[in-house]
C-alpha cells in the first residue's frame, strides 16, 4: 500500500487532494513539524530536502506536489485524470502542472518578499507577465479541458486557490469564479476542512 507522508499545513493537503480524486488506497503518515521528524535520516532517505509531501509507491518515491499528482493520474487511468500519454494535449497538461512551481510560485514569493531582481534573466520572470499569464491560463468555464476535470486543476487551480485565499494575488472575475469551482469539489473540501 502507498505512504503519504503529509502535514495538513503544508502542500501535502495538494497531494491528499489527488489521492481522494483517483481514490487510491494509502496509509497517511502524519509528520510532525516540531518534532524534528523531517531532519532524520530515516525521513531524509524518503527526500533529501526533509520536506513533505512524499510518496512511497513500493519502491518508487515521488516527491513534488506536481509530480506527486502527474504520478497518480498516470497510474490510476481509469479516473481520467490526465490526458493519454501519446495525447496532443500531454504538452499543455504539463504546462499546467509545472507553472505553478515553477514560476508562479517563485514569482510571487519574491515580489511579497520585496526582492529587487533582475527580470529578464530570473526564470520566473516579472509580476505583469505572471499575472497575465494566469489570465491567459485560467478557463472561462469548466475546467483547464474543458469538461474533462484532471491532475492540472488539482495543481493550478489549488495553487490560484491557496494564493487567493493568503491574498497574494487579486482574482479576477474569471479566476475568483474558476477557484470556487475548484473549491467546491467534495475531494477539495475533504482534503482542506483540516487548513
Amino acid at each position: 500500500m502507498m505512504k503519504h507522508y503529509y502535514n495538513p499545513r503544508s502542500r501535502a493537503v495538494t497531494t491528499d487532494w489527488m489521492l481522494r480524486e483517483v481514490e487510491a488506497p494509502h496509509e497517511q503518515v502524519v509528520v510532525d513539524f516540531e518534532s524534528g521528524e523531517l531532519g532524520t535520516p530515516e525521513f531524509r532517505a524518503i527526500n533529501p530536502m526533509g520536506k513533505v509531501p512524499a510518496l512511497v509507491d513500493g519502491d518508487v518515491v515521488v516527491t513534488e506536489s506536481a509530480a506527486i499528482c502527474a504520478y497518480l493520474a498516470d497510474k490510476f487511468p481509469q479516473r481520467g485524470l490526465a490526458p493519454a500519454p501519446d495525447s496532443p494535449k500531454r504538452g499543455r497538461y504539463y504546462r499546467y502542472l509545472f507553472f505553478p512551481g515553477v514560476t508562479l510560485e517563485p514569482l510571487l514569493s519574491v515580489v511579497s518578499f520585496g526582492v529587487e531582481y533582475n527580470a529578464f534573466s530570473a526564470g520566473f520572470g516579472d509580476l505583469e507577465r505572471g499575472i497575465a499569464a494566469v489570465e491567459a491560463m485560467t478557463p472561462d468555464t469548466g475546467w483547464v479541458f474543458g469538461d474533462q476535470f484532471t491532475a492540472a486543476d488539482v495543481v493550478f487551480g489549488g495553487t490560484l486557490a491557496f494564493f487567493r485565499q493568503f491574498g497574494m494575488i487579486e482574482a479576477t472575475k474569471k479566476v475568483a469564479a474558476y477557484v470556487e469551482r475548484i473549491q467546491a469539489r467534495p475531494a477539495y473540501q475533504q482534503s482542506h476542512a483540516a487548513m
